[in-house]
């Protein structure tokens, strides 16, 4: 009797996993031709950094800022006292991140929580947390990247939304 009772419940659920449907992966749009331009220059950098600093320490967040060039390479970087250690590799990652594949490392964080063929992004190195940004010219080409870590994602890409504005 016990075994006719495991069977039918191994039919059971094998019959119901059977008809539940995984729910389709809608790949992300492909992204429009970015072209990178000149590389950010120090002074420009500078610019983007103090407007990090004085946003974050008006919110009182303790955050590392990394700006990179179109190469990737880092430029300038900013970090508040007491940030925590971790967050200066991360900032300079999620810099790099939106740098090299040319759109806000919230994208890839994005196709990472969709699951399915968004697990590939775990196969790349970036860092797939929002708070890195594309740098844009006034032309509208990549000149490089922010990244921002410290607080909450949210509160660091708000660092980074008060950075940009330095921009042009």
């Amino acid at each position: 009797m016990k075994q006719v009772m495991c069977f039918i419940f191994s039919v059971c659920f094998l019959v119901a996993f059977a008809q539940t449907t995984p729910k389709p992966v809608t790949p992300p749009p492909p992204s429009p031709v970015i072209s990178y331009g000149a590389p950010i220059g120090l002074e420009q950098a500078k610019k983007i950094l103090a407007a990090a600093e004085t946003f974050a320490i008006g919110k009182q967040y303790t955050v590392a800022v990394a700006i990179v060039d179109t190469g990737g390479n880092l430029v300038a970087f900013w970090k508040m006292d007491n940030t925590q250690i971790g967050s200066i590799e991360v900032a300079i990652g999620k810099a790099k991140t939106a740098n090299n594949f040319k759109r806000p490392s919230k994208a890839l964080e994005e196709a990472l929580a969709n699951g399915g063929t968004g697990l590939r992004v775990l196969s790349l190195p970036v860092y797939p947390i929002e708070g890195g940004e594309p740098i844009f010219s006034a032309e509208g080409k990549i000149i490089g990247a922010i990244g921002v870590s410290g607080m909450t994602s949210g509160q660091d890409v708000e660092v980074v939304k008060a950075a940009l504005t330095a921009v042009h």
